[in-house]
């Protein structure tokens, strides 16, 4: 696979596909990691005077009212500030107009188009539709993926378009892989997984994956909930998996003893919002006792400052930890930023899902396309 310094790159017209699906609150950027992330392979470019595209998606695009609320049109002015030299913003992403424009640019210039998934209705962006692929592909002579938070999905920006000009990831997805490829192969033990968050139904193929790897799995958040009802513990109104095939796989899972479950909560008119000091306490055991910890998602709901203590106490024991310790993206990674300083871990991944499928499969699904 070609990486970005593989390729002679001087004076050529290049799409780079990035990920700047970022959260926006009131018309604000709450967290601008994901494009802070990109300036490397951007600024790269730029020092080999290229003309370059840019692709993105933002957000979900079901109906044209969605459009109205998703546009990139933010994220270029964030850019532009972050790189510090104009970036044009073109309000489509496909069509005879954004050829001509792309065509006639200039020498160093730099080109945000309009969300990618403005192209899914019906779905030809995230059906990797290679028509749709091949008109991006005409808009450059190379093709640069560095949007590793998208690359479990094949879609026609993230992978169909390799299919038709010469390719490469970018320094971004070169970090990725290198950083997570620890928790892949080679991995030290004692290694520990933290996972948390709502959903056990989601991530319920990761833990089986990592169970057989890990030395311990400590649970929290919903995730911990579904493990308590499958050992028939009353969770009240908690969020806690229904489906009854998941709770006999977990109830299976926890036989093997190294699943560790919370012991105390803060609860709220009877539902589970977070873990308690005691259950840090045990959490701390296993995590003082390890040569690498990943932890993805959080132990509640953190984003309400009544229900933060677990998670902040969580990462606070982390952030103090003298093993290495890698952070799934996502929510927990915004976590990972409200209640510690980054500098204090082996590595903070872009990826939410994708971080996950890498993990668990060694590969994803548009890096194949890389090849």
């Amino acid at each position: 696979m070609k990486t970005i310094e593989d390729i002679d790159l001087k004076n050529k017209k290049v799409v780079i596909r990035v990920d700047y699906n970022v959260p926006v609150e009131n018309g604000v950027i709450k967290d601008n990691s994901k494009i802070e992330k990109s300036l490397k392979s951007i600024n790269y470019l730029l020092e080999n005077n290229c003309r370059v595209v840019i692709l993105s998606h933002f957000g979900r695009i079901k109906s044209e009212e969605d459009k109205t609320k998703n546009s990139l049109k933010i994220v270029a002015k964030e850019l532009a500030n972050l790189l510090g030299r104009n970036v044009k913003f073109l309000d489509n992403c496909y069509g005879d107009k954004v050829k001509s424009i792309v065509n006639n640019c200039s020498l160093g210039e730099v080109i945000l188009l309009e969300n990618t998934r403005f192209m899914d209705i019906p779905e030809k962006e995230s059906g990797n539709d290679l028509a749709l692929a091949e008109f991006w592909a005409s808009l450059g002579e190379i093709y640069i993926n560095d949007a590793f938070g998208s690359m479990h999905r094949a879609h026609a920006s993230t992978a169909g378009i390799a299919k038709f000009i010469p390719h490469a990831i970018g320094f971004l997805v070169m970090d990725e892989l290198e950083h997570l490829n620890i928790l892949i192969s080679g991995t030290p033990h004692p290694f520990t997984v933290f996972m948390g968050g709502a959903k056990v139904d989601d991530k319920l193929p990761i833990i089986k994956s990592l169970i057989d790897r890990c030395d311990y799995l400590l649970v929290g958040g919903g995730i911990a909930n579904s493990f308590l009802k499958a050992k028939g513990a009353d969770v009240g109104n908690s969020i806690a998996t229904s489906d009854e095939g998941i709770l006999n796989e977990l109830k299976k899972l926890m036989d093997e003893n190294k699943i560790v479950l919370p012991v105390d909560f803060t609860i709220d008119d009877g539902v589970i919002y977070d873990v308690g000091s005691k259950s840090i306490d045990v959490y701390k055991k296993y995590i003082d006792n390890s040569k690498i910890v990943f932890v993805n998602g959080t132990c509640g709901k953190f984003e309400d400052e009544r229900f933060m203590e677990g998670t902040s106490n969580l990462f606070k024991v982390l952030s103090e930890a003298r093993c290495k310790v890698i952070v799934g993206g996502g929510d927990t990674a915004s976590a990972c930023k409200k209640f510690s300083s980054e500098d204090k871990y082996y590595f903070i991944s872009s990826g939410g899902g994708a971080t996950l499928e890498y993990i668990a499969d060694g590969t994803l699904k548009a890096l194949e396309w890389m090849e």
